[in-house]
């Protein structure tokens, strides 16, 4: 494992905080999870005994336990008891593929994995969950150095292969201090715990409420909820914080705003980030939201957020700015080797307490990425170089420009399109592929390939969408490769790629070239079914962006993903009083036109849409 970050050993250890607070808050609730509910008094019980079984496996500094719970509760309480045992932990995705989750085990080198969810590995050990009950051996949490490892998470790598991210413990400790500082969090508030367990801002989501005595509140399973649970999941919860993708943020507010609605009395904070923000949605929501809105930006490496901006934008703004930064965090704009000045675009660079170690067994990438900083007085001191452009303006925020090389994000995660673009070459029925995401929405990928075979290529100019068994022939071997939000579910067959005038292709064309085609027969219009199927249909199409979808074909088969969910069943309950009780797993089991045409009749028959 790569060396520590920093020789100094001092500073704040989670654990310290997570102390204070068990203290100051023994029988305030630390973990809800539907009706059951964990006070500080508790938890920390039935951590201590998790931790002793955990050091009784060989968890110790520098070791590693991998989590792979079913549920965000047990997950929660395998961090902490990692962390009491003097272990860092890592917490396996069960979104990656058998082949992804295999090698990410076998790279980790865990000393012991603990969970119970289907993603497992096996022989991983399954704890208890049950409070109240003495450790099986006595246990004290271990005095830890600063400089130790706290967790190590995974995102996507250039080369394909997910990188590992070290973080000590001085690092999760300062900023689970500093993010509780910025947004005020208090014993009273309660933070909804939404993201992917694999994903970093569970970081966020978790260490700070629980290093201010908050409640962290669990869902009961790691499903994706629709717009409409999640409103009905912060009501009853009680929730005053909870953290979106933006994307998730945006179909949030359009389904408030289309049942003319508000959040909830109790939610005070709406914390924000993963893409770019669109200034009038973020307007509007001020206008009309009494939640505040608060924009983050960071990366894995540097601790999840650096930034955080929680102004009110001025009708003048074309940008929402990423904000200030984080105490812990310093945040530069560079060019050649300088800080720039005000107004002036360079380079993001990340530095001070919050950054990262680097990268897990990759000396090289850690040297690369987090070199020594030259403008720094401490000679020993790191800088991460992000890839992102940006600007200072001169409120002092930092405002994002863009990227320096190809990098996208997906629904919240980093990719390199040169990854899948190889993956597509290396089914053999591709010699060219490029891919980026959808003009509209940018929540999934498109993909465009150049056939291997001549014959199968369609005139020049023109873009042939895939469908059928040569669509799922692709999607299946790049599933076996890739996390589900990687695989590209829109697919067209072009004779070439086009180049802009400076040779690089030109994805515009691309794009204009689809103009709806899609292959296969003819099917029928909309305006000759019956309802409900033909409003049904009508809704598909126009989500899809497929104008001539069929009543029986797939919703997942032709593009469709968990954001495009939540806007399809926004507009059906906007035409349908019986779509109000649709979720979006229905989607799952009713995935075309004329199933879920007859889940809606049953349904204002009143039967289950289940």
């Amino acid at each position: 494992m790569n060396g520590p970050a920093h020789k100094d050993p001092r500073g704040t250890d989670f654990l310290a905080l997570w102390a204070r607070s068990v203290h100051d808050h023994a029988d305030a609730p630390a973990l809800i999870d539907g009706e059951r509910t964990l006070s500080y008094r508790a938890m920390d019980r039935l951590t201590d005994r998790w931790a002793a079984e955990l050091a009784a496996r060989g968890a110790g500094p520098e070791e590693i336990v991998g989590l792979a719970f079913a549920t965000p509760r047990d997950t929660v309480l395998g961090m902490v008891a990692t962390l009491k045992s003097g272990a860092g932990f890592t917490v396996l995705d069960p979104r990656l593929p058998p082949a992804a989750r295999h090698s990410l085990v076998s790279r980790v080198g865990a000393c012991a994995w603990a969970g119970d969810g289907e993603h497992a590995p096996a022989g991983a050990w399954r704890p208890s969950p049950a409070p109240g009950q003495d450790p099986a051996r006595p246990w004290r949490t271990r005095p830890a150095d600063a400089r130790q490892l706290a967790y190590v998470l995974f995102t996507s790598g250039s080369t394909g292969q997910p990188k590992g991210i070290v973080i000590e413990r001085a690092a999760l400790g300062h900023f689970a201090s500093a993010v509780a500082t910025r947004l005020a969090l208090a014993p009273e508030d309660r933070w909804l715990q939404i993201a992917s367990l694999g994903f970093d801002v569970v970081i966020e989501e978790v260490f700070p409420a629980l290093a201010a005595g908050a409640a962290v509140v669990c869902r009961r399973d790691g499903r994706a909820l629709d717009a409409e649970e999640l409103h009905s999941l912060l009501t009853t919860s009680g929730t005053t914080v909870v953290e979106l993708s933006t994307q998730y943020w945006l179909e949030y507010a359009r389904w408030l705003r289309a049942g003319a609605l508000t959040t909830p009395e109790a939610l005070r904070t709406v914390v924000v980030g993963g893409e770019r923000m669109d200034p009038d949605a973020y307007r509007r929501w001020q206008r009309e939201q009494r939640t505040a809105l608060v924009h983050v930006y960071g990366l894995t490496e540097c601790t999840v957020s650096s930034t955080m901006y929680a102004g009110t934008l001025p009708d003048s703004a074309t940008d929402v700015p990423l904000g200030t930064p984080l105490d812990g965090a310093e945040v530069t704009v560079r060019r050649d080797g300088r800080v720039v000045p005000v107004g002036e675009t360079g380079e993001i660079h990340i530095g001070g307490p919050l950054l990262g170690r680097g990268f897990l067994d990759d000396p090289e990438q850690t040297a690369r990425r987090f070199p020594l900083d030259p403008l720094s007085p401490d000679p020993e001191a790191r800088v991460y170089v992000t890839g992102d452009l940006g600007r200072i303006d001169e409120d002092g925020q930092l405002v994002f420009l863009g990227r320096v090389d190809d990098q996208i994000k997906i629904r919240g995660h980093r990719l390199e399109p040169a990854h899948v673009e190889r993956e597509l070459c290396g089914t053999g029925r591709a010699d060219q592929a490029v891919v980026f995401p959808d003009p509209d929405t940018g929540t999934s990928l498109w993909a465009f390939i150049v056939p291997r075979e001549p014959g199968a290529a369609p005139p020049p100019g023109e873009a042939v969408r895939l469908s059928g068994a040569e669509r799922a022939e692709l999607t299946g071997k790049l599933a076996a490769a890739l996390p589900d939000w990687a695989v590209p579910q829109v697919l067209y067959r072009v004779a070439v790629l086009p180049k802009n005038p400076h040779g690089k292709i030109d994805r515009r064309q691309l794009a204009a070239w689809t103009g709806g085609r899609t292959p296969g027969p003819a099917q029928p219009a909309p305006e000759t079914a019956e309802e409900p199927l033909r409003t049904v249909l009508h809704h598909f199409r126009d989500v899809l962006r497929e104008p001539a979808l069929g009543p029986d074909d797939n919703f997942f088969d032709h593009g469709g993903q968990s954001i495009l969910a939540m806007r399809l069943l926004a507009l059906l309950r906007e035409s349908f009083r019986a779509a109000e009780g649709l979720r979006a797993a229905t989607l799952f089991t009713s995935p075309t036109p004329r199933r879920l045409s007859q889940v809606l009749t049953r349904q204002a028959a009143g039967a289950s849409p289940h």
